[in-house]
C-alpha cells in the first residue's frame, strides 16, 4: 500500500528524496524526482493528502502555455516578464521570474504526460489584464474533471474540500457570473458527475498529481509531522518526523524538499512577521510554519515574510473545518451590483471589485492617528435589490434572512447596529448612487477591471454597478483572510534553499507557500499561487536528482 501511517518500514529502508508536504508543490516535486528514477517518500502531517491545494480552485496561471492557441490567444516571454515584474515590484526576483516564465509551460506538458491530468483554458482575464503584458484570456488553466477512482485504494485519503466541493469547474461556476448571481446549479450535470465520482478544481489537481506519483512508486506517509532536518557535514540528509508519541528518522540520500505550506495558522509567527492581524485563514489549520522553522534552524535566508495571499473573508457562526472556524471568501458580495464596502467611518476605501489579494492590502491600511487599522473590520453594505437577486455566503435569494446577517429598515439604523457613523454612511451611499446614475465609479474606478467585469452580472445594466437604495438594508462584516502566507526561505533558480551567508544549503530544496514567493507579491491571475508552486516543485525534483 503506497499510502501508509506506519513509518517503521520506510524509516528502515530510507529513500533517495524525502518531500515534506503533500500539496501541489510537494507532489510535483515527488513526481519529477520519481520520473527520473528516484525512490521518494512524501511526508504529510495530516491524515489526508492535498494540503491547501486540495481545498483550492485548482487553477494554474501559466504564460505561454500550449493551450492558449485553442482559444485564439498568443503570448510571448517579453509580455509575460513585463506583466509579472510590474505586479511583483521590488519584491520580485527577476531571475526567479524569468525561471518561472521559461519553465512553467514545460511543467504543464510534463504533468499531462506523466499523470491523468488534462488542462483546459479557464476563459478568465488576468487579474490585471489592463496593464502592460496582461491578457484577456488564455493564461489561466484548470484541470478537467477526473474520476477519483484513478487513485484506487488511496481514494479515501484525499483531503475533502469544505467549500469547493461540488463537481463543477471554475468556468462553470464563475464564467458569465452564472452561479455567483444565483442562476442555479446544473442539476443534470451534477448528478452525472457525482454518479461517476468526478473531481474538479483543487480536488482534481491533487487527484491527478497523486495518481501520477503512485504509479511511479512514491510512498506517502500520513500523520507524520516533520520536526527537524537531519544533517551530515553540513548537508541535509533527511528529516525527523513525529508519529503519535514517537520520533523516526527518514533518510533522503539526495536531500529533502520542503513544501509544507505557510505559517498563517501559527499566531506566534504571524504576530512576529505580518504587519496586520491574521484572524481568518482560508487554508487547512495544519499550516503552522513547520517547514519555515526547520529551515531557519539550518540557517536559511528569509524574504517576504510580511506578506500573504490575501482574501477578504467572512464566516458563518458555527461553521468549522477540522475544529476551527471556516472562513469563506467574499466575492459576489462585494463585486456584484447593489453592494459597496465601507470601513468603520462609513466610507468606501477601495475598488470593491479589485482582485482579492489586492483588496486585502487595502483592508490592512494602518492609521497612525488612532493607532489602529482603518478598514478592519469593514462591511459589505447591500439592499433588497441585492438580496433578491444574489447569494450572500450560503444564503440564496428567497431564503429567510439568517441571524448572522445584520438587517435594518434604514441606513441610519443599519449604521447604529454595526457601529459606523450614520451621517457618513448615508453620504457614502448617496455618492455611490450618483456614480451609478452616471455609469462610472468616479472615486475608485470599480467596474473597469476586466476580471471584475468577467465575474460580475452580465444580465445587469452594468456587471458591477447598481444602486444601494431599496430597504431593507444589510451588512456583512468582512475581515482580511489569507489563502496562505507567501514568505519564507529564499530559493535560487534551481529550487535550492539559500543560507543567510549567500550560498545554497546542500541537500535542501523548497517550493510552494513554504518559500519566499518567486514572483514576490504578484498575484497574476487565477492560479497565480499554484503555478509557481508546481513549477518550483518540479525544479526541486529535477535538481535533487541530478546527483543520481
Amino acid at each position: 500500500m503506497p499510502v501508509v501511517t506506519d513509518p517503521g518500514t520506510l524509516a528502515q529502508r530510507g529513500a533517495d528524496l524525502v518531500v515534506v508536504g503533500s500539496g501541489a508543490a510537494g507532489l510535483t516535486a515527488a513526481l519529477a524526482a520519481a520520473a527520473r528514477g528516484a525512490r521518494v517518500i512524501v511526508v504529510e502531517r495530516a491524515d489526508k493528502i492535498g494540503g491547501t491545494s486540495a481545498v483550492s480552485g485548482g487553477a494554474i496561471w501559466v504564460p505561454q502555455n500550449h493551450h492558449m492557441a485553442e482559444v485564439g490567444e498568443s503570448d510571448s516571454k517579453e509580455e509575460a516578464l513585463a506583466y509579472c515584474l510590474k505586479l511583483g515590484g521590488p519584491t520580485a526576483d527577476p531571475t526567479l521570474v524569468e525561471t518561472f516564465v521559461d519553465t512553467a509551460p514545460k511543467v504543464v506538458r510534463f504533468l499531462e504526460d506523466k499523470t491523468p491530468l488534462r488542462f483546459s483554458v479557464w476563459a478568465a482575464p488576468d487579474y490585471h489584464a489592463e496593464i502592460v503584458g496582461g491578457k484577456l484570456k488564455g493564461r489561466s488553466l484548470e484541470p478537467q474533471p477526473i474520476p477519483r477512482s484513478v487513485l484506487g485504494e488511496a481514494e479515501p485519503f484525499l483531503r475533502p474540500a469544505p467549500i469547493y466541493s461540488i463537481p463543477l469547474t471554475l468556468e462553470e461556476i464563475i464564467g458569465g457570473g452564472r452561479l455567483l448571481r444565483g442562476a442555479g446549479l446544473p442539476l443534470q450535470l451534477l448528478e452525472e458527475r457525482m454518479t461517476k465520482g468526478m473531481a474538479t478544481m483543487g480536488q482534481a489537481l491533487v487527484t491527478g498529481l497523486l495518481a501520477g506519483c503512485l504509479r511511479l512508486g512514491v510512498h506517502v506517509l500520513l500523520n507524520a509531522r516533520a520536526r527537524r532536518l537531519l544533517q551530515e557535514e553540513g548537508r541535509v540528509t533527511g528529516v525527523r518526523v513525529q508519529v503519535s508519541d514517537r520520533e523516526w528518522d527518514l533518510v533522503g540520500r539526495l536531500g529533502v524538499v520542503l513544501a509544507a505550506g505557510g505559517f498563517e495558522w501559527n499566531q506566534e509567527l504571524t504576530s512576529r512577521f505580518l504587519p496586520f492581524p491574521m484572524q481568518w485563514p482560508n487554508s487547512p489549520p495544519g499550516n503552522e510554519g513547520d517547514a519555515l522553522l526547520m529551515a531557519m534552524e539550518v540557517g536559511a535566508d528569509l524574504a517576504n515574510t510580511h506578506s500573504v495571499w490575501g482574501s477578504p473573508s467572512a464566516f458563518i457562526p458555527g461553521e468549522e473545518y477540522e475544529g476551527h472556524p471556516l472562513a469563506r471568501q467574499v466575492g459576489g458580495e462585494r463585486n456584484l451590483p447593489h453592494t459597496i464596502m465601507v470601513n468603520r467611518w462609513g466610507r468606501r476605501f477601495a475598488d470593491e471589485g479589485a482582485p482579492y489579494n489586492d483588496l486585502t492590502k487595502a483592508m490592512a491600511e494602518f492609521d497612525p492617528t488612532s493607532y489602529s487599522y482603518r478598514n478592519i473590520p469593514c462591511w459589505a453594505i447591500m439592499d433588497r435589490q441585492f438580496r433578491s437577486r444574489y447569494p450572500i455566503m450560503t444564503v440564496m435569494p428567497g431564503d429567510p434572512d439568517p441571524e448572522w446577517l445584520v438587517r435594518a429598515d434604514s441606513l441610519p439604523e443599519l449604521a447604529g447596529k454595526i457601529g459606523v457613523d450614520a451621517e457618513r454612511l448615508v453620504e457614502t451611499v448617496d455618492r455611490w448612487n450618483s456614480f451609478v446614475a452616471q455609469g462610472e465609479d468616479r472615486e475608485f474606478g470599480r467596474g473597469k477591471n476586466p476580471f471584475a467585469r468577467y465575474s460580475g452580472d452580465p444580465d445587469a445594466p452594468h456587471p458591477n454597478l447598481g444602486t444601494v437604495a431599496q430597504p431593507p438594508f444589510y451588512a456583512l462584516p468582512v475581515y482580511p483572510g489569507a489563502l496562505g502566507t507567501n514568505g519564507g526561505p529564499r530559493v535560487n533558480q534551481r529550487g535550492q534553499v539559500m543560507h543567510v551567508r549567500g550560498h545554497p544549503i546542500p541537500g535542501l530544496y523548497a517550493a510552494g507557500n513554504t518559500i519566499a514567493a518567486p514572483l514576490g507579491g504578484a498575484y497574476c491571475g487565477g492560479g497565480g499561487t499554484l503555478a509557481p508552486a508546481i513549477t518550483f516543485g518540479y525544479i526541486c525534483g529535477v535538481t535533487a536528482t541530478e546527483r543520481m
